[in-house]
């Protein structure tokens, strides 16, 4: 039911590039899992959407992030999140879910997918989430190779894709600075358009990172960082692009409206839906946002008139016309 619009020349990849080429940075990154919260940053005014690989298997398989999702499985929530909105997605390509041929058949079913963008990292498969102990990282060697593989097959499909080589070098068995810095000159020789820094530590690492870098495009994980950075701090990294998790946000406040629901009943909901009277989203918003109006538009365009009288002899709080 989804009815993508049409941008630029009509590729997602090429709207993201005029982002990252003419837009004043930083960019926020709206990360989620589902087509649905896709479609609530593209509301909310965002224009650039994160598919976060952590989060999509917590939330469509509810397995924690441990290479234990296929590559179908993966692909398959690509196209439906590129389908349900019109602004640019980047997802994550894991490891290329495995070895270099691996990677080659993975970024090709991505680009299929309709990914205007992806990040690959150099950990080994079966991975593991970033912010896990225990990640291992895979010889400079071999990460490069997929990053050979990976651009090549983005010049034969769409060269407008952006890629961007992930290193989780620094937290990662035996890490250090010293190594993301080896790391980061080597994927630069690449065709690789950004940096992707996974777990810096400090401030003082950023700063040595950027200052090693000063004309690479990069996307820094800060996570690690106390306090943590504010925007203005971003902008003055100079990093293109930050991640702001809607699904975590999402987990944190379901997990604190279910303790006061299993506390007071239905009167938590009730307090709930009062305080949030005035939200567009309303009770059945989400109708709305995920196409409803749509099906009525097609129901016009190709039913008998008379069979539209439902809408006005039915009782419903939502009307979607």
């Amino acid at each position: 039911m989804h009815l993508r619009k049409t941008v630029v020349d009509g590729k997602m990849s090429t709207e993201l590039r005029r982002q990252i080429r003419e837009d004043a940075w930083p960019l926020p990154w709206i990360s989620g899992a589902t087509p649905h919260h896709a479609q609530l940053a593209e509301a909310a005014g965002f224009r650039l959407f994160g598919l976060s690989g952590s989060q999509a298997a917590a939330h469509i398989l509810g397995l924690p992030d441990a290479g234990l999702m296929t590559l179908t499985e993966v692909v398959a929530n690509i196209r439906h999140v590129c389908e349900a909105v019109s602004i640019p997605v980047i997802a994550d390509c894991e490891t290329g879910f495995g070895n270099v041929v691996n990677t080659t058949r993975a970024v090709h079913e991505f680009i299929k997918a309709g990914a205007a963008g992806f990040f690959l990292e150099d950990q080994v498969f079966p991975k593991r989430c970033g912010y896990t102990k225990g990640v291992q990282v895979i010889p400079v060697d071999d990460a490069v190779a997929k990053y050979r593989a990976a651009c090549d097959k983005r010049a034969e499909l769409d060269p407008d894709v952006v890629i961007l080589a992930r290193t989780d070098s620094r937290a990662a068995v035996g890490g250090s600075v010293d190594e993301v810095l080896r790391r980061c000159d080597a994927y630069l020789r690449t065709e690789v358009d950004m940096l992707m820094i996974m777990a810096l530590q400090s401030r003082e690492e950023i700063r040595r990172v950027r200052e090693a870098f000063p004309d690479a495009l990069m996307y820094i994980n800060a996570s690690a960082v106390k306090p943590a950075l504010g925007s203005d701090e971003y902008r003055e990294f100079g990093v293109v692009t930050y991640n702001i998790s809607i699904a975590k946000v999402a987990q944190l406040m379901m997990q604190d409206f279910l303790a006061d629901c299993r506390a007071r009943g239905a009167d938590a909901l009730n307090d709930f839906n009062a305080g949030r009277a005035a939200n567009p989203l309303g009770e059945f918003g989400y109708l709305e946002l995920t196409g409803f109006p749509q099906v009525v538009e097609i129901e016009r365009r190709y039913l008998p008139e008379a069979s539209l009288d439902r809408y006005d002899s039915s009782l419903g709080v939502y009307d979607p016309r």
